[in-house]
């Protein structure tokens, strides 16, 4: 069966297919075209990776359409079916052939490889060299931002432009306005054997059914179009006789049966269908209205948003028996809960029993380390035991976490189907990973969850497990692959010589943080939980009198650069005369992460900061922060000072607290904490969380749900929700505090530098016009210079910076200052012709339009 799909999900290795009427499928890694599929197989012998090969990861993203065909239905373990597809243009296009190929067709492509002036595509017809020039690509390459150019394996809508020599070359585009606007007209010839999903065609209304309707279409074919692809707006309005566009969904090469969509997002090839947004997901919904009952199918239900849902007959009651039809009468209201979305669809699916609307976990989503989770035992292997929480959510326990002791025979101890209560350790819900714990000491234990190392506070005392005993001492490892190190002569109050014969792996203990730097994930233990106290109170005697004053929130101080240390500056406080001690952590000096780096490197001691924010005053050492924006926060009231005064829809100013692959974790003034998702990161796709965000940036982030009991805040940094509506005046605050900083950086160097480069670093500004000499230009188009203005500095200019000019070494040529990179001494110039002949104040706005886009 050859059907369109909306891709849902993608990891290293299978592509996650959204199918019609709620199905799903999913497309191996050895699916996607000969070429991909003989690269794969190239690094697995070599043992190497390759230049060429992309991961899927780096070339496909969720929402994006694809014609793929059932390679196989089989039943899983547990009973559901699993559909395994394939989107290799062989497999897809195998109905059609050389002589078939016309001008104006639409079908789908694989890159196979690149040459000079484009690219070779395999659309999977034998005899045929399919070309794609490289100026048929440019405006979807710049669109899909993924590079300069297209990757083999990339799967393309391609429009055929030109057929020669009956078939055996033809030309292609991807242009996306000639996609968009590709047409299946009868001077195509399409059969029925080589009739492709996600063809647009021209249909005639035959018949109208309340299950669906009848078209025409390409002279001599006929369709259905099923009530889940009526258009929403038009379904009422439905005539024999009426002319639309509809989209072909699927073609059944044996029963000839071809099914079509009329909703708009698929009447345009090259587009994608409405998403659903995050916070609806595992949404309950008290009261959803029953627009339509199909005996043999489900219902549909209107939800309190006006969107539309639906529900199979198996979700609309808990058995087959206690069903009852007559309680799904148009108009009748239930309860229930959103437990999945249909891309191809663009519905949210339903259930309406009780103990799924009732379930505490829906999604990995749903489920945060630390939890107590009940289970399953699934399945018994090597490496551990698969536990089963709910139908979609399957975790692992380790073997070392079978119990508190290593077990030898597990299958003595765990039968499949017992009932297991498991504590979670680690949870990636982009990875669907799930890490548990039956260790009893860890999953009864009352003390807080250790799960990052911002949390390893000094004092704090929690539970670990031992993963390593050596002579220099024990590594501890805690939630979230946190782990510290107990030296020897923190192991007990007694020597230990060989710790190996003391400490096993795997075993429970109870530690106590003596020293964390998060930023280097250093984490300082000790097993001597009794002595310590004693021990602080002697070394801290004289300093607790001198830190008897307690500062507010909020309250602004003056202060001396009194060290400065790897991840930040003590200072004291110039009001009380330097008795008051304070630290500022490197990430706080400022909004800008880069200068962060640039203001500590510059300060020195001595040094005076005026207007310092105290951040907290808690357990005798006093924060402070420069960051602006977090400082307006606070003077304005636009924070929160307990959690219970957080709502959903606020949008606070905060910092990145810690960065995790599943999220990111947001700190507010006061000490409230949020967890951003993955996919609630930014408006691009996330591979990589730390390729977004860093520890202690300065972000706006808008409050998704809230969950009282557990007290945790679900938060979304995406741009384009979390603007307060006037982003370009937002913006520019941000650009003018970040030029006031970076005069201020200028003025340090000019005060402190001796050597002629740091002077010439201070002349540098934004908009300056500089005299250079061309040095050398590199393979990636850009290029190096110098000049007596910049002795010892580095000078570069991207390929775009060049603009048109074809420059040699050795050529005078001016440039502009885009931006000056003190840490490293660069200079990044542009010889754009646009920028060179503004006046002054031109390019500066010029510059900043530069920055802002």
């Amino acid at each position: 069966v050859l059907l369109l799909g909306c891709i849902k999900e993608v990891s290293d290795y299978e592509l996650v297919i959204s199918l019609p009427n709620g199905l799903s499928g999913f497309v191996p890694v050895t699916q996607i075209s000969d070429a991909y599929s003989k690269m794969l197989s190239k690094q697995v012998a070599q043992g190497e990776l390759l230049e060429d090969l992309h991961s899927l990861l780096d070339m496909y993203s969720p929402g994006t359409l694809v014609r793929c065909i059932v390679t196989s239905v089989e039943k899983s373990a547990d009973g559901r079916r699993s559909i395994k597809l394939s989107i290799d243009p062989k497999k897809v296009n195998k109905g059609l052939n050389a002589s078939a190929l016309a001008s104006g067709m639409l079908l789908s492509g694989v890159v196979s490889s690149m040459e000079d002036h484009g690219y070779l595509i395999d659309i999977g017809v034998s005899g045929t060299h399919a070309f794609l020039p490289r100026q048929k690509a440019q405006n979807y390459i710049k669109a899909v931002k993924r590079g300069p150019d297209l990757k083999i394996g990339q799967n393309l809508n391609c429009v055929i432009v030109e057929v020669k020599n009956e078939g055996r070359v033809v030309r292609l585009s991807i242009d996306r306005s000639e996609v968009a606007a590709s047409l299946a007209t009868e001077r195509q010839n399409w059969t029925l054997s080589n009739l492709l999903p996600g063809l647009v065609v021209k249909a005639r209304v035959q018949k109208v059914a309340p299950l669906g309707i009848k078209l025409s279409f390409l002279s001599s074919f006929t369709g259905i179009v099923d009530f889940m692809h009526m258009d929403p707006e038009k379904s009422m309005s439905y005539s024999p006789g009426q002319v639309m566009k509809a989209c072909i969904l699927s073609v059944h090469p044996t029963s000839k049966v071809v099914r079509l969509t009329l909703r708009q997002a698929f009447l345009h090839p090259g587009g994608s269908p409405n998403q659903l947004s995050n916070d609806r997901m595992g949404a309950v919904v008290e009261e959803s209205t029953v627009k339509a009952f199909y005996k043999q199918f489900g219902a549909i239900f209107e939800l309190d948003d006006g969107t539309l849902a639906f529900a199979q007959l198996k979700h609309l009651s808990k058995t087959r028996k206690s069903f009852k039809p007559g309680a799904f009468k148009a108009g009748y209201k239930h309860k229930c809960r959103i437990i999945d979305y249909s891309l191809m669809d663009e519905m949210c699916i339903v259930s309406l029993k009780y103990q799924i609307i009732e379930a505490r976990f829906l999604q990995y989503q749903d489920i945060h380390t630390g939890d107590v989770v009940q289970g399953k035992v699934f399945a018994l292997k090597p490496i551990g035991m698969q536990v089963k929480v709910t139908d979609g959510i399957k975790g692992l326990v380790p073997s070392m976490h079978l119990a508190d002791v290593i077990l030898k025979q597990p299958e003595k101890k765990y039968n499949i189907g017992d009932e297991v209560k498991c504590r979670v350790l680690e949870c990636n819900p982009a990875g669907k990973k799930l890490i548990l714990t039956l260790k009893k000491s860890l999953v009864q234990s009352k003390l807080p969850i250790l799960s990052s190392y911002e949390d390893a506070k000094p004092d704090l005392i929690t539970h670990g497990f031992v993963v390593c005993a050596r002579e220099f001492g024990c590594i501890v490892k805690f939630y979230n692959d946190v782990k510290g190190l107990v030296p020897k002569n923190e192991l007990s109050s007694e020597p230990i010589s060989c710790p190996d014969k003391v400490f096993h792996e795997g075993q429970v203990v109870k530690v106590m943080v003596l020293k964390c730097e998060p930023q280097q994930e250093r984490l300082l233990l000790s097993f001597r939980l009794s002595s310590k106290p004693g021990l602080e109170d002697k070394k801290e005697g004289t300093p607790k009198k001198k830190q008897e004053v307690k500062y507010q929130i909020g309250e602004m101080v003056d202060v001396k650069v009194l060290k400065k240390k790897d991840n930040g500056l003590e200072v004291s406080v110039l009001e009380e005369e330097g008795n008051v001690i304070a630290w500022i952590p490197t990430v706080h000096l400022s909004d800008s992460v880069a200068n962060c780096k640039l203001l500590w490197h510059c300060l020195q001691e001595g040094d005076v900061l005026p207007r310092v924010m105290c951040l907290s005053d808690k357990g005798g050492r006093i924060i402070l922060s420069r960051k602006s924006a977090v400082t307006s926060a606070v003077q304005e009231e636009q924070v929160v000072r307990s959690f219970s005064e957080i709502q959903p829809g606020m949008l606070l100013t905060g910092y990145v607290r810690n960065v995790m692959p599943f999220g990111v974790f947001v700190e507010f003034p006061f000490g409230v904490t949020g967890l951003a998702p993955k996919v609630s990161m930014s408006d691009k796709f996330v591979t990589d969380t730390k390729d977004h965000f860093a520890v202690g940036q300065t972000v706006i982030a808008k409050v998704m749900s809230i969950d009282e009991e557990k007290q945790r805040v679900l938060l979304n940094l995406k741009v384009s929700e979390c603007s307060s509506g006037d982003s370009a005046a937002e913006s520019f605050t941000l650009l003018n505090q970040y030029f006031k900083e970076m005069k201020e950086i200028r003025n340090l160097l000019r005060r402190r530098e001796e050597s002629s480069m740091a002077q010439g670093l201070c002349e540098l500004v934004p908009g300056k016009e500089l005299q250079l000499v061309v040095q050398n230009v590199k393979e990636d188009g850009s290029a190096l210079f110098s000049g007596s203005c910049v002795t010892g500095l580095t000078v570069t200019a991207t390929r775009y910076h060049l603009g048109d000019k074809s420059i040699v070494p050795g050529e005078k040529i001016k440039a502009l200052v885009l931006h000056v990179d003190a840490l490293t001494s660069t200079v990044y110039v542009s010889l754009r012709e646009k920028l060179l002949k503004q006046r002054p104040k031109q390019v500066c706005v010029q510059f900043l339009d530069l920055c802002v886009s």
